[in-house]
């Protein structure tokens, strides 16, 4: 599909529109659409996405601003309808082929209503790219904006239900407003948020993106993270107990252990073996994940700091610590501890981590966890994000439909 992404501006023009573009463009081209993106200001900012300028396009363009201090004061120009058809061939030639247009902002606020009305007399054409008008700001429900809205064309266009266009706007609020606004049901509004790249925004390895990518991590609520080597001393059979005993209260609880046997015991292999065959026996073989199982090489430092920033909290079951640096580790990225009351890790963790016993019944441990995460918004508010606001996540569920409406 040819799919065209309109704005005044994009990268690297920094702007809020201009980046929620971006990862539009960026999602839809990974999905093999073929898409350009229409604007004034900016560059190509994606060697897969092409750049079309239109100066006119533009919200500070001269001859625009000329024109929109006439109609903030309630007058059309005489210049108006020739800056309309200019701006409509370009978008015109820029739209030649193009299945989908999608509109950021241009039919919801009063920035260039000359593009806005070039837009809407485009759209009536034979052969027209079918159009989504994605609202991120609503001028007409804005109180700032008011004095310089007034009936009549073509403020109106920012106020009237196009025919035959998708709404889009990014959160409930502006959904309602938008139904009043235009007087339609809300079933006619699509709601779209914004999102976050996790893999950039906490700066993942390429070798951590892959792993959350084979394992579906970002699904899982919560992650547990055990960082340990496996040797019987870690204990590492318990953290599989309780994690069987907390998914009755949390069924999509993970847990995931990151070292590979340890390298001085050749009992550790066995000891292996016998993990997963009590992973098996508790039917967690997909959710109770051993690194070492799915990859051969050593971790290195900064894919395990990773996981220290994507888990949701440490457990550690060790018998036998010397120190134990998962607890200051998880101390500094401010992650729960939960871990033995050994004297090491009592040390290091003081008052503010969680014990229990080595020999600990595991469904009294799980549910000591389940209440915490049941008392812990910043737990709760981070799921909320991995599994509502991640850009894939986003893509997949809400925009690619909308891309397939009225074929």
């Amino acid at each position: 599909m040819k799919i065209a992404l309109l704005h005044y501006s994009v990268p690297p023009v920094v702007g809020g529109v201009e980046s929620v573009l971006a990862h539009h463009a960026r999602l839809m081209t990974a999905a093999g659409h073929d898409v350009r993106v229409v604007a004034a200001r900016g560059a190509r900012f994606d060697p897969q996405v092409d750049f079309i300028s239109i100066p006119l396009v533009d919200s500070r363009h001269a001859d625009i601003l000329a024109v929109k201090a006439e109609l903030d004061a309630g007058r059309v120009p005489s210049q108006f309808e020739a800056l309309v058809q200019n701006i409509k061939q370009s978008l015109k030639d820029a739209l030649v082929g193009v299945d989908v247009a999608i509109a950021h902002n241009i039919c919801s606020l009063h920035k260039n209503l000359a593009l806005t009305s070039a837009l809407r007399n485009l759209v009536d054409r034979p052969g027209a790219p079918r159009l989504i008008l994605w609202h991120h700001d609503l001028a007409w429900t804005t109180p700032r904006y008011r004095a310089e809205l007034y009936d009549g064309y073509p403020w109106d266009l920012l106020r009237t239900a196009w025919p035959d266009v998708v709404q889009v706007v990014v959160s409930e609020l502006r959904r309602d407003e938008l139904a009043e606004l235009f007087g339609i049901s809300i079933e006619n509004v699509f709601v779209v948020p914004n999102g976050l790249d996790a893999e950039v925004f906490l700066k993942l390895e390429p070798q951590t993106r892959d792993l959350i990518d084979r394992l579906d991590l970002l699904n899982a609520g919560p992650l547990l993270l055990l960082p340990v080597r496996i040797t019987t001393r870690k204990n590492i059979e318990l953290a599989l107990h309780i994690l069987a005993k907390l998914r009755s209260r949390y069924p999509d609880a993970m847990l995931v252990v990151t070292g590979p046997p340890g390298p001085h015991n050749p009992a550790n292999v066995e000891y292996f073996s016998r993990l997963k065959a009590i992973r098996d026996e508790l039917r967690l073989e997909k959710v109770a994940h051993f690194l070492a199982e799915v990859v051969d090489a050593y971790l290195p430092d900064e894919v395990i700091a990773d996981f220290y920033r994507l888990a949701d909290l440490l457990i550690l079951p060790s018998r036998e610590e010397g120190f134990g640096i998962p607890v200051i580790e998880a101390g500094l990225v401010r992650m729960p501890v939960f871990c033995t009351d050994i004297p090491p890790l009592q040390a290091l963790g003081g008052e503010e981590a969680h014990y229990f016993s080595p020999d600990a019944e595991p469904g009294v441990v799980a549910e000591h966890i389940a209440r915490h995460l049941d008392n812990d918004d910043t737990y709760r508010l981070g799921l909320r994000v991995r599994r509502s606001y991640i850009w894939q996540g986003v893509y997949t569920e809400r925009i690619a439909p909308l891309l397939e409406k009225g074929r």
